[in-house]
């Protein structure tokens, strides 16, 4: 695949796999259970064709140790999609998943027992803010429109459901950062095989959907009757839900094979500078084109967010290294001179 065309896929698929998401939610906010089953039967199909050649290549990593990673995956990608039937917003769904790093820091102190430079607490303390801070005002966001109808029970019914969607989003950070760890271990054990694992930690939750197939079946429905729109370059109609439903799932392709494989072949600070600047576009993106009301105090939760993960990759100190030769470089030359 190569480095640069890695991030480039990383880029052009995962954000746009964004803009496919805001339309579907937009149509029908329920509908995350029906996205994430598409997006696993997708890539598990393009998998056994491509990956597995049919069934005919044996798997490098023992199963057993992917029903594991497999079940802290499924967890978290239903988890994350079916946040969007809880009343949150797209922008504090991005902003709240940037927050993986806390949780990673978190969850390396408790099962690794790591110590960290007051350089990682200080971003993540400001990660922490950003979070929090546009939590706060997204929860009033929530509260208003309730509030104007005078109807005290159904304002409170509707925080509560806010609420929800806050702890599965919460629950799957730290499912997520868990999920990291033991694939760390798992991949200094045998070895590095991204798209084998791409594969089969889609393909093995398959038959876990079927517990959630009446919300599947009836949000599929759903789709199959939204407004019909003509396809660009095609010419023929098809309903809208459906199309932005395609556009979703090989936009997901996209961005998560070139994740994994950037997993292997860049260090972990690329890779998270990557992907933190993936969701900052994602984001500005939604807010301008989507119009999603996005305050001063959204605006200072999310430069904390960003800045307090540049702190963390060290970017910084990354660029006072890259710097410091060249200033070395031009030292010397003017004592030659000289």
């Amino acid at each position: 695949m190569g480095v640069a065309l890695a991030i480039s896929s990383v880029f052009i698929g995962c954000c746009s796999n964004v803009v496919f998401l805001e339309y579907l939610v937009k149509n029908d906010p329920g509908n995350g259970n029906l996205v994430t089953f598409s997006q696993f039967l997708f890539i598990a199909l393009q998998g056994f064709m491509f990956t597995s050649k049919f069934g005919t290549v044996e798997p490098k990593i023992k199963l057993m140790d992917y029903m594991v990673l497999v079940g802290m995956f499924f967890f978290v990608s239903v988890c994350n999609n079916y946040a969007f039937d809880f009343n949150i917003a797209m922008p504090l769904h991005m902003i709240f998943r940037s927050g993986s790093l806390i949780s990673n820091l978190i969850m390396g102190i408790i099962i690794l027992k790591k110590t960290y430079t007051l350089e990682k607490y200080l971003s993540v303390s400001l990660i922490t803010l950003g979070i929090i801070l546009c939590t706060i005002v997204s929860s009033q966001d929530v509260k208003k429109p309730v509030a104007e109808s005078l109807d005290t029970a159904q304002d409170i019914e509707g925080f509560f459901w806010w609420v929800v969607g806050i702890l599965l989003l919460t629950g799957a950070l730290f499912v997520s950062a868990r999920m990291g760890i033991y694939q760390e271990v798992m991949y200094k054990k045998y070895g590095k095989h991204p798209f084998e694992a791409l594969y089969y930690t889609h393909l093995i939750p398959l038959p876990a959907f079927a517990l959630l197939y009446r919300n599947i079946w009836e949000h599929w429905l759903i789709a199959l009757n939204s407004p019909q729109m003509v396809v660009p370059g095609l010419g023929i109609s098809m309903p809208s839900s459906i199309l932005w439903l395609l556009g979703n799932v090989v936009s997901q392709y996209l961005c998560i094979a070139s994740v994994y494989y950037l997993t292997t072949e860049c260090s972990s600070l690329t890779v998270t500078l990557v992907v933190t600047l993936r969701k900052f576009t994602s984001l500005i993106f939604s807010i301008v084109y989507f119009k999603n009301p996005f305050t001063i105090y959204h605006w200072v939760g999310t430069i904390l967010v960003f800045a307090g993960t540049l702190i963390f990759t060290e970017v910084p100190h990354k660029l006072k290294q890259s710097i410091a030769p060249v200033d070395d470089l031009k030292e010397k030359k003017i004592k030659k001179k000289e």
